[in-house]
């Protein structure tokens, strides 16, 4: 076929392209993977060098997870060879991954709470066996001595106890107890903060320093500059190319990956003139303990930006307003009508809806189809004589499905069968269906790629330009200011500024949310 690339003489490209002076430690060769009709991987090959960081980069869909699943043993190749220092190894399953020496750090935290940080360390190491506490102890002390800032870590603790990237660095820590060779991390920074962020780069430079090779994957190119020494670009199942990271920039990357030019990832702003009207007012918002006195506007056809430090009170005081959680004080209007909350139903009823920034936990039922999760929020559109009928169920499904652009094969299929961008437009496609007036959206990009990022920045500019009112909490900055009209900025729960026009950049909104009230460093 003209203009196509052969998957045979993609792979040969990809090993020719990744080859150094030194052996790789890990190869894929000419991979393959069906899941029944859908052809999940299709020859694709890639080396990863001792002592480097080699990402993974592609649109959810494109063959990631897969192929990191097959290198730690969750799926089977239906073709090609997985290959450790030269030595080709047969893996069936994680544990067999782990001996031949593979770690996976997945993004989702993957340990017993109740148990106590040696335990899970050598969980699998122990299995059947009688343990050694004093043994367990003193060998998971002695691991982490190697990370700066976690030393302190006490083995008998349980992880419970520990702050999210404490219990990630024991993920880390588990798999460089049975001696790998090569870890893969698979989106670890999507729960941490900038700060803990930090600490994670440092410990990968560590493990750089001693000669393991990493695998990584992020949707954050910021990320994949920061720390990767090369990229391989998939795309529908297949091998695009392989580049050192300092051979190609950030728009050049991006648009191999898409496949289309991204240039202009933000929509041309239009705010909302002084004389639109306000849809959204709130007073004195309080929730004790947590933040207070919070006061904004929000206009019709209007982006307004919540950004600040996590734990800052954002995502608390949108929860506020659409009565998740109950005010000590203040109050919200509507329209120029106060509403009263008692529950998020009767928010949804008056027209405000919120997007959750867990869409896993909060947002879908994984388990029911893509129509059932769309009509869920208002079930009264669907049904008579309290029955569900499908064929209005689906009808209603469908036009939300091609609004949104989702890739599915059908609108019966289970939810948790998408992708993680696929799966946040289905989140989005429930809240539409209720003709909101007022859409809140809690970090609406988090884990899906840059081409469904665009296409919901796009979305947001569309509601905006139909009257409906829009809030937008980010921890990225950039995102913040390429698509918000106007942005508030919280420090600590408070509301400490509401920057817009010129005001609206990186250094005016970092000095905001890192600055104290008295303007104190």
């Amino acid at each position: 076929m003209t203009g196509r690339r052969r998957p045979a003489e993609s792979a040969a490209s990809a090993i020719d392209q990744g080859k150094k002076m030194t052996q790789a430690i890990l190869e894929v060769r000419n991979i393959r993977k069906r899941f029944f009709a859908t052809q999940a991987l299709d020859g694709v090959s890639l080396s990863v060098q001792p002592g480097t960081v080699h990402a993974v980069i592609g649109e959810n869909g494109a063959g990631k997870s897969t192929l990191m699943n097959i290198i730690g043993g969750v799926h089977r190749a239906d073709e090609g060879e997985v290959l450790l220092e030269g030595r080709k190894i047969d893996i069936q399953t994680p544990h067999d991954a782990k001996l031949a020496g593979i770690g996976f750090v997945h993004q989702e935290i993957a340990l017993c709470q109740h148990i106590s940080v040696a335990e899970n360390v050598f969980m699998s190491a122990n299995a059947g066996m009688l343990i050694d506490f004093k043994d367990i102890y003193s060998e998971t002390k002695k691991l982490l001595a190697d990370f700066e800032g976690h030393s302190h870590i006490d083995p008998r603790q349980t992880v419970r106890e520990l702050s999210i990237s404490q219990q990630q660095v024991i993920e880390i820590v588990k798999a460089l107890s049975s001696k790998c060779k090569v870890i893969i991390f698979d989106e670890p920074t999507a729960a941490l903060t900038e700060a803990e962020t930090e600490v994670l780069f440092r410990i990968i430079g560590t493990l750089k320093a001693k000669g393991l090779g990493i695998l990584y994957i992020s949707h954050r190119m910021a990320e994949i500059y920061r720390i990767a020494d090369e990229v391989t670009i998939l795309r529908d199942g297949q091998w695009i190319d392989t580049k050192d990271v300092s051979a190609i920039d950030q728009v050049a990357l991006v648009n191999r990956m898409v496949g289309r030019d991204l240039r202009e990832i933000y929509p041309e702003k239009n705010p909302a003139s002084a004389s639109a009207p306000v849809t959204l007012e709130v007073r004195g918002l309080s929730l004790e303990g947590v933040f207070s006195d919070v006061s904004f506007s929000l206009r019709a056809g209007e982006i307004l930006g919540f950004a600040g430090l996590v734990g800052s009170g954002r995502t608390d005081v949108a929860r506020t307003i659409c009565g998740l959680y109950g005010k000590s004080a203040g109050s919200v209007w509507l329209n120029g009508e106060e509403a009263v909350f008692r529950n998020y139903r009767e928010s949804i009823k008056k027209g405000i809806v919120y997007l959750t920034e867990n869409r896993a936990l909060e947002g879908l039922f994984l388990e029911l189809g893509v129509a059932q999760n769309i009509s869920v929020m208002d079930l009264d559109k669907v049904a008579r004589m309290s029955l569900i009928r499908s064929r209005d169920e689906r009808a209603l499904a469908s036009r939300y499905v091609e609004r949104m652009q989702i890739k599915l094969a059908d609108v019966s299929q289970k939810a948790n069968s998408l992708s993680g961008g696929n799966q946040q437009k289905v989140l989005i496609a429930k809240l539409l269906s209720v003709s909101p007036k007022v859409v809140i959206m809690d970090e609406p990009t988090r884990g899906i790629d840059i081409g469904a990022k665009a296409q919901i920045y796009h979305l947001l500019r569309r509601l905006a330009s139909e009257g409906i009112g829009v809030i937008m909490i980010s921890s990225e900055l950039p995102e913040v200011i390429g698509v918000c009209d106007r942005v508030a900025v919280m420090f600590e729960g408070s509301l400490c500024a509401v920057l817009e026009g010129g005001d609206v950049n990186e250094q005016s909104i970092i000095q905001k949310a890192c600055l104290s009230e008295q303007g104190e460093a």
